[in-house]
């Protein structure tokens, strides 16, 4: 690899880099884009176990806003999406999250689903402050157990 990017690599480990990289990855894996940000998030910790509920709130904190940012595309996405709306499987998804309401974004922690969740929380034009109160919660609890987990399952030496 390039000498540069070493050095980025390693100024981006430091503490005071370290919380920025971890939002910044965060807030793009809640978008579209598949990125995960949950290996960022246990190898910050790894390296500086103190900053554990600070990276916590951090990770939670730009998934939530890069969930946000999806759920406004899903809103300005609406009249796109409308000519898709006729098939039976997306009339009966349709119903089911309708039903469910803003608390569906609870489940915008799930792999592969959660994301586009929040685009069609948008799309459905569910509520945003509830949606994002609901997204926050899923979030927090998905960082907060995985990284206790991995922290247990992979404890320091």
């Amino acid at each position: 690899m390039p000498a540069w990017f070493d050095s980025l690599l390693a100024l981006l480990a430091l503490p005071e880099y370290g919380l920025s990289t971890l939002f910044t990855v965060s807030f793009i894996s809640a978008t579209l884009l598949p990125l995960g940000s949950e290996p960022a998030l246990f190898g910050l910790l790894r390296l500086n176990p103190d900053m554990f509920w600070a990276a916590i709130l951090v990770a939670t904190a730009g998934n939530t806003l890069g969930g946000a940012l999806t759920w406004w595309m899903g809103f300005g996405a609406h009249r796109v999406a409308d000519k898709y709306s006729h098939s039976r499987h997306h009339t009966r998804a349709a119903d089911w999250l309708r039903k469910l309401g803003p608390r569906a974004c609870l489940l915008s922690w799930l792999p592969v689903v959660g994301d586009p969740l929040c685009a069609v929380a948008g799309w459905l034009r569910f509520p945003f402050w509830p949606c994002l109160l609901y997204m926050t919660i899923g979030k927090f609890l998905r960082y907060l157990t995985m990284t206790v987990a991995l922290l247990h399952v992979f404890p320091g030496t």
